[in-house]
C-alpha cells in the first residue's frame, strides 16, 4: 500500500488530490492530510444550511463540497484526516474495515476508540472521528477526521448543527458532543508526532511505501481542483424551486430533506438534501416525476427499486410514507 503524507493544507488542493487517487492510482493508497480552517459538506447536503454563513465569511473559512455522503464536518491544523483507497477491501458502507485500524493506531496511544451509529468513531461517549466513502467503478475510497487538538469553538460556531439531530443524541450542543485526543493521552505530544504514530501503525499493519506525487500529477490535481472543488457551483449550488418541503430523521439513516415541485396534482421535479449516504438519485428522480404523491400510487412506481441504493438503511415502504400527500396537504 503506497503512502502519501500530504503536507498541503489547501482544502480545495486535498479535496481534489483524494478524488485524482481515485480515479488514477493503480495502488491502495493511505493518505494523512489536513487541512487550514474549512467547513466540508457532505454531497448531498444544502451547504447554506449547514454553516453560520457570516461567521465563516468572517473568518475566512473554506466551504468545501466532497463527494462522499454524510454531514458536514469542520478542519483545521488541529485535526487529522486520514484516506483509504482500495480495490476490492471490504464493500460500500462496510466502515468497519477501514476505521478498526486507525483503532488499533489509537489504542497504542492508550485510546479506547469505538465505533459508534452509522459511520462516527467515539470515545468515552462523546464523537472525535467522523467516516464517509464513495466508490468508483471497482475503488473506495473512506476518509475520515480525528479530532486531536482542534479548535472545537470554532467548530461549534461554523457549523449549524440541526437542532433535531442535537436531540436525537441527547445532547445540547455540538460542543457537548464532540471531543479531542489530545487532552486524554497520559504523555502530551504534538500534532506532528500524532501523525507519525498514526503512520508507524499503519504500516505496521499494511506495510507502506512512502510515495510522493510528480509535478504531473500535481498539476493534473490541480485541474481537478479548478474544475470542481474551487467553484461556486459545485460548493454551494442553487436550490431548486419547489411548492413542498418534507423532512425527517432516520436513525441509521440520517437526515432526509425533500423538496417537491407539484404541478396538477403530479410530482414534476424532485430535489433530495440530507447528510445521509447513497448513490446519486438521479435516476430516481426520473422515476418519481409524473407520479401523484399517494401513499398507493408511490409504492406502485417504486415496484422494483431498491431505494436503499440511493438512501443506504432506509426501506421503499419508509420512503413512499415520507413522500405521500394526503387530500389535506399533510403528510400520511
Amino acid at each position: 500500500m503506497r503512502c502519501i503524507l500530504n503536507s498541503r493544507t489547501r482544502p480545495p488542493f486535498n479535496l481534489a488530490a483524494e478524488e485524482w487517487l481515485l480515479r488514477n492510482s493503480p495502488e491502495d493508497i493511505f493518505m494523512l492530510w489536513r487541512n487550514a480552517p474549512a467547513v466540508i459538506v457532505g454531497r448531498h447536503q444544502n451547504t447554506a444550511a449547514e454553516i453560520d454563513q457570516g461567521f465563516v465569511r468572517e473568518r475566512g473559512i473554506a466551504v468545501i463540497r466532497r463527494i462522499t455522503g454524510g454531514g458536514a464536518v469542520f478542519h483545521d491544523l488541529g485535526n487529522v484526516n486520514f484516506t483509504f483507497i482500495s480495490k476490492g477491501k471490504g464493500r460500500i458502507y462496510d466502515f468497519s474495515s477501514f476505521i478498526d485500524p486507525i483503532i488499533k493506531a489509537l489504542a497504542t496511544l492508550g485510546i479506547d476508540a469505538k465505533s459508534s451509529g452509522r459511520n462516527d468513531v467515539t470515545v468515552d461517549g462523546k464523537k472525535f472521528s467522523g467516516n464517509a466513502q464513495y466508490k468508483k467503478h471497482s475503488r473506495i475510497m473512506h476518509h475520515g477526521t480525528i479530532l486531536f487538538d482542534s479548535n472545537l469553538t470554532m467548530l461549534s460556531q461554523a457549523l449549524q448543527v440541526s437542532t433535531d439531530k442535537l436531540e436525537s443524541k441527547g445532547v445540547k450542543s455540538v460542543s457537548s458532543r464532540v471531543t479531542n485526543l489530545r487532552p486524554l493521552l497520559q504523555r502530551d505530544i504534538s500534532v506532528e508526532d500524532f501523525i507519525e504514530v498514526l503512520y508507524c501503525s499503519i504500516d505496521q499493519q499494511f506495510y507502506l511505501e512512502r510515495y510522493i506525487l510528480s509535478n504531473d500529477e500535481i498539476a493534473q490535481v490541480e485541474a481537478i481542483r479548478d474544475e470542481r472543488y474551487a467553484t461556486y457551483e459545485w460548493n454551494y449550488g442553487q436550490s431548486p424551486p419547489y411548492t413542498l418541503k418534507l423532512e425527517k430523521r432516520f436513525d441509521m439513516v440520517g437526515k432526509l430533506e425533500v423538496l417537491l415541485d407539484i404541478s396538477r396534482s403530479k410530482i414534476e421535479n424532485i430535489s433530495f438534501f440530507g447528510d445521509y449516504f447513497g448513490e446519486d438519485p438521479l435516476p430516481l428522480i426520473e422515476i418519481l416525476k409524473g407520479v401523484k404523491p399517494s401513499l398507493l400510487a408511490l409504492t406502485e412506481r417504486l415496484t422494483g427499486v431498491d431505494i436503499d441504493h440511493y438512501f443506504k438503511g432506509l426501506t421503499n415502504q419508509e420512503f413512499a410514507r415520507l413522500l405521500a400527500i394526503d387530500d389535506n396537504g399533510g403528510q400520511k
